[in-house]
């Protein structure tokens, strides 16, 4: 008789796993994460981080997160609705709120957790969100833990959005429009200033989770409100400090009561030990980099551009991207596979990205641009491309 304490029923999902094609070990860094690094014991050219502006190991963020624990210790020791709120944990959020030009800021253990926080804190039943179909993992579970009613537009299609607006209109208490800044595997950007007009049209709150373009978008890196210079017409900002930003965490920005209301009912923020202080300390140093000159965000966007259009003039796919988030569509998900494969036995590491997590004719390997990226980085990672790229008939 078969033990269930074997997890039997979990081997067997692990094998079908297998069997699909799809199981996988970790990739694991042996060095900083940075342009070029160790992984799995090879030196190979990064496309897969998103330490968009390098900042990941960047000396002055290192010299602040050492000073912080000297000062701070290691951890908060508890949550903040205790005794975990630290001094410097309000300095961040000031200086966040300044940095976003919002009212406040409340910061959250990542990005992930602010989306699970704030969604169900705001709405719940008698409302509706009204989502982007392609919106990220956790605007998804956050909507799933509101018990709101959810409705889904077409990705990107103002049309369709428009049209559930008006079908859901006068039949909940309140309509939260919700969307992705940039889609993070198309690398395409969300039509914000058109949702913010059906928003305003039909009575809507307007929700823009900024993780992509958080230090990518807007004046140095101010997020998707302020590159389209939509500053108090969108109600709900999240950002994202475990990417550009080179650290962890993440936030919400807006009015002053939104955040207060926060402080009382977001689960996560009320019941999960605060940020360390060497995190607290580090993302502040980031901030006050991206404050002083917008010199990393114009590499970043230099580098991309060029980039892109070397790849687009191979003639390869890259689908619809606006941003430094570029994929390499094969339509075929072995053919990523192989590619991804093949591509890091040439020195470059770009992971390929497959069904479910795409449409089962989207498979494709992301690529990500870092403002660390030297030209000599890119153009052999180029001819890798170029290289392979002829070999899987990807290209002519």
């Amino acid at each position: 008789m078969a033990n269930i304490h074997d997890l039997d029923f979990i081997k067997d999902r692990l094998n079908e796993l297998k069997e699909q094609g799809v199981y996988r070990k970790l990739p694991v860094l042996e060095t900083p994460s940075g342009a070029r690094c160790v992984i799995n014991g090879k030196e190979v050219i990064n496309l897969s981080s998103n330490n968009y502006l390098g900042l990941a190991n960047h000396p002055r963020l290192k010299k602040a997160a050492i000073e912080a624990i000297e000062k701070w210790g290691v951890g908060a020791g508890a949550v903040r609705t205790i005794i975990g709120t630290m001094s410097i944990h309000e300095e961040l959020e000031r200086k966040l709120a300044e940095f976003k030009r919002e009212e406040a800021v409340l910061v959250f253990q990542s990005g992930f957790t602010a989306n699970l926080g704030v969604i169900p804190a705001v709405v719940g039943e008698g409302d509706v969100i009204i989502s982007d179909e392609l919106n990220h993992a956790s605007i998804i579970d956050g909507c799933r833990l509101s018990k709101a009613d959810i409705v889904r537009f077409k990705h990107a299609d103002m049309g369709d959005l428009e049209r559930v607006v008006k079908e859901v209109k006068g039949k909940y208490r309140n309509m939260l429009i919700i969307t992705d800044g940039v889609f993070s595997m198309d690398g395409d950007i969300a039509k914000l200033p058109e949702i913010v007009e059906i928003a305003e049209k039909y009575g809507a709150l307007t929700y823009v989770d900024d993780a992509h373009a958080s230090g990518v978008l807007g004046e140095s890196g101010r997020g998707s409100v302020d590159h389209f210079h939509l500053h108090g017409r969108v109600d709900i900002q999240i950002g994202t400090l475990s990417k550009a930003i080179g650290v962890v965490g993440g936030y919400v920005a807006g009015k002053k009561e939104l955040i207060d209301w926060l402080n009382h009912r977001a689960r996560p923020f009320l019941f999960s030990t605060a940020m360390p202080p060497a995190v607290v300390a580090a993302c502040m140093e980031a901030i006050n980099i991206l404050s002083e000159s917008t010199e990393l965000t114009d590499r970043l966007w230099q580098n991309a551009r060029y980039f892109k259009s070397k790849l687009n003039e191979m003639g390869f796919n890259t689908g619809k991207s606006e941003t430094p988030i570029t994929p390499v569509i094969t339509g075929d998900d072995r053919l990523a596979i192989t590619l991804s494969k093949r591509l890091f036995e040439e020195g470059v590491f770009a992971q390929s990205i497959v069904y479910p997590t795409v449409p089962r004719d989207g498979a494709r390997v992301r690529t990500i641009v870092t403002a660390d990226h030297t030209k000599e980085d890119l153009d052999r990672a180029l001819e890798a491309f170029r290289k392979i790229g002829k070999e899987l008939n990807l290209i002519k």
